[in-house]
């Protein structure tokens, strides 16, 4: 057996789509033992308008969850451990494997749990068999098809799926043959909460019926779990989640109108199998039940190994590489063979209720997690977060309260012990210093904390995801950043900052510092946070030079130079100097130059034009001086309300489909919807001054600095140009 320690799948796995990889495991979870054997009891007790209100508390909270869960996946590039992975490329490897290692130790106890109503509903059936031997059995079945491939998983449930339609086909027989003999009223609006056999029927109350149904619920991260073997996950993961609760959802309802229907109050409070006396054919109904059961035991087999690889390949767990290990086709075997013997070794327990409550608890606090995601995601407002699904705050916070009120409703002491659980784990890994190879916003919640408290900094060094636009803007006089105030205040607008650098070389040092003072005001007023600072030098090229060396040691610090037009010969040559000096600090540049007449227009469109990259189209992590182009041109585009076009030349009329695929991919990972693509061959002079007409076009900054090059581009394309040169450290793909 051939084992990779790399977290990335071998070309050879096998990727799944929508309907496979999502929508079948998660729909098979929700379909599971509480529908077969619950579900009449909860209509029993709390009447058909307490039973609907039971399933859509219920599925409300899964409905919010899922919502969030599917505007986070459309965010980022989501890796192997669901969950687990969405928590810790937005909060770090300390947050999501605080809440990775008891989701996975409560994924695998749930595997156990499964197998044990499994046994329930097969020793109902053969009274005769001995109990262990068949839990033995389904384990070793189990495992096995998990072990050898989640594709041999997927299409096992794909069988199981056909056994759960035959059982709903036979209930829907049943209907349609008259079954449904009894009126709504017989088992009331409002149920008597009369209990169950357990209790002797001495009463019961809402929430504890809703506690009991709750679980069925619980299976939206079937789906979400498979995240690393996807082929789209970004797609798969909102449809197939969405689809199947909405599906999931009809089918309970349905099944409740059906119930309260066909049997009285007293049949369905006293018989967990109703549903099977009432079916039209019995035996399709119970293997229903063993196939729910089977199938969200293997759906959570498969879940659960992944996510114990993914946190192996992160080096949160012990004998991390052994751990995150994956086969050449990308099963996580190594994780299959710890996941499966901590299953057998709880199979030898017998009985797991003293800790079921827990297992629940683990589930609604990565519900609740998730929704946090969204809500510190939303408030930050970085440009980094540009879901494709967008989702109203009311959404994450619905999900959030629910989730945290089911946790206390359903065990208040079972509760804070799994949040003690889930501290004791954060601090033990943020001891261990862990190195995440992904990027997250805990920079970002960290600048926005010192902006709202001192309200005097532009931004720290950040991570890519924190990226936003602090631009340093140097000047002798404040007059002639007249004409690029609106370009440079659509740019830092919302959450952006502008420090203005004034060099003294014409007036005092007081006078200047007044004027630029007055700017930054009216930047300010605009909803752009600016400031003024003057540094006196003996000429513009070392005051430049000087202020970018100052502000690079400082804490908050500007991350690229806005450079307006050179006036003069010698303006140019000091440029050409001031620009590695910028790029020495990590600051990215902007040279603006703009048209004599036409300025910025009518701002209702943007073209970035990248360089013909002939013959390698791949896209990589470093785009090669786009990034910067691609950022600010999307603020733009947001700020403008404005088209986008994306536009490339290419000197070999052959490499016209690689360019089109490259840009369509390009579009994709930066999430650029209602982007338009422009691919042409021939000559770029030729057809440059012949390119769709925009009121800003944006090139690459070459090292060379040609201004003869910037002028003639902006003559033949009639518009004011932007020319822009990357730091190195921001991304479009973050």
């Amino acid at each position: 057996m051939s084992l990779s320690t790399s977290p990335d799948p071998a070309p050879s796995v096998r990727r799944f789509g929508t309907f496979g990889g999502v929508f079948t495991p998660t729909l098979m979870t929700i379909l599971g033992v509480i529908m077969y054997l619950r579900e009449g009891w909860v209509m029993g007790n709390a009447g058909i308008l307490g039973g609907a209100l039971v399933i859509g508390l219920a599925f409300l909270i899964t409905i919010c969850t899922g919502l969030s869960i599917s505007s986070i996946a459309t965010n980022i590039r989501i890796g192997t451990g669901g969950a687990y992975a969405i928590v810790s490329q937005s909060l770090g490897l300390e947050v999501g494997g605080s809440l990775g290692i008891p989701r996975y130790i409560s994924q695998a106890l749930a595997i156990t749990l499964y197998i044990f109503g499994f046994r329930e509903g097969w020793l109902w059936v053969f009274p005769d068999h001995p109990a262990f031997l068949v839990d033995l059995s389904v384990f070793l079945l189990l495992w096995g098809i998990a072990y050898k491939s989640a594709d041999l998983a997927i299409k096992t449930q794909y069988v199981i799926m056909g056994v759960i339609v035959a059982s709903l086909v036979s209930i829907a027989m049943a209907a349609f043959s008259g079954s449904m003999q009894y009126e709504v009223e017989a088992v009331g609006l409002w149920g008597s909460f009369a209990g169950s056999p357990e209790n002797n029927f001495s009463g019961t109350d809402f929430w504890t019926v809703f506690a009991v149904f709750f679980p069925a619920a619980t299976g939206i991260m079937a789906g979400v779990n498979m995240s690393g073997d996807l082929k789209d996950p970004r797609r798969a993961i909102p449809i197939g989640t969405m689809s199947a609760i909405a599906v999931s959802l009809v089918i309970y309802l349905l099944l409740a109108y059906w119930l309260v229907r066909s049997a009285t109050p007293d049949e369905l409070v006293s018989n967990y199998y109703v549903m099977v006396d009432k079916a039209y054919w019995g035996p399709a109904v119970i293997a229903g039940l063993f196939g729910a059961t089977f199938s969200s035991a293997l759906a959570s087999m498969v879940g659960a190994g992944r996510i114990l690889q993914a946190m192996g390949s992160h080096g949160i767990m012990p004998k991390s590489q052994w751990v995150g290990a994956l086969t050449r086709q990308g099963e996580p075997r190594n994780a299959m063979l710890i996941t499966g013997g901590i299953v057998f070794a709880t199979l030898l327990a017998r009985d797991l209720n003293v800790i079921a409550p827990l297992i629940t608890m683990f589930f609604l606090i990565t519900y609740a997690i998730l929704n946090v995601v969204v809500l510190i995601e939303q408030g930050l407002g970085l440009i980094s977060f540009r879901p494709l699904l967008r989702v109203p705050s009311i959404v994450p916070w619905t999900g959030l309260i629910g989730s945290l009120y089911v946790m206390f409703i359903v065990h208040p002491i079972v509760s804070l012990v799994s949040i003690l659980v889930v501290v004791g784990f954060y601090a033990y890994l943020t001891r261990r210093h862990l190195d995440a190879p992904f990027e997250d916003v805990r920079s970002g919640l960290f600048v926005a904390f010192a902006e709202w408290a001192a309200k005097k900094a532009s931004q720290m060094a950040q991570q890519e995801r924190a990226w936003k636009p602090n631009l340093l803007i140097p000047t002798e006089n404040p007059e002639k950043l007249r004409g690029a105030f609106m370009l440079v205040n659509d740019i830092a607008y919302p959450k952006g900052s502008v420090k203005l650098l004034g060099i003294p070389t014409h007036e005092s040092s007081d006078a200047l510092g007044q004027r630029l003072a007055k700017l930054a005001g009216d930047f300010r007023e605009r909803g752009v946070f600016a400031s003024a600072t003057v540094v006196e030098n003996p000429t513009f090229e070392t005051g430049v030079t000087s202020g970018i060396q100052v502000l690079n040691a400082a804490f908050f610090k500007p991350n690229m130079v806005f450079l307006p037009p050179p006036s003069t010969p010698e303006r140019q040559e000091a440029y050409r100097r001031i620009i590695p000096a910028a790029q020495e600090s990590h600051l990215g540049v902007l040279l603006h130059l703009p048209h004599p007449e036409a300025r910025l227009g009518q701002r209702q469109s943007v073209n970035v034009w990248i360089r013909d990259r002939s013959p390698d189209w791949e896209i990589r992590s470093d785009l090669g001086n786009m990034d910067l182009s691609i950022l600010i041109a999307y603020k733009l585009k947001k700020n403008w309300n404005a088209r986008l076009r994306l536009i490339t030349v290419v000197n070999d009329a052959s490499q016209m489909d690689n360019a089109r695929s490259f840009m369509s991919e390009l579009m994709d990972l930066a999430r650029l919807p209602e982007t338009e693509v422009v691919v042409a061959s021939g000559p770029f002079q030729n057809y440059v001054a012949n390119a769709p007409q925009a009121d800003l076009n944006m090139f690459g900054l070459t090292p060379e600095l040609d201004f003869e090059f910037g002028g003639s581009m902006v003559h033949k394309t009639r518009s004011s140009c932007l020319f822009v040169l990357d730091s190195g450290r921001e991304s479009a793909l973050a």
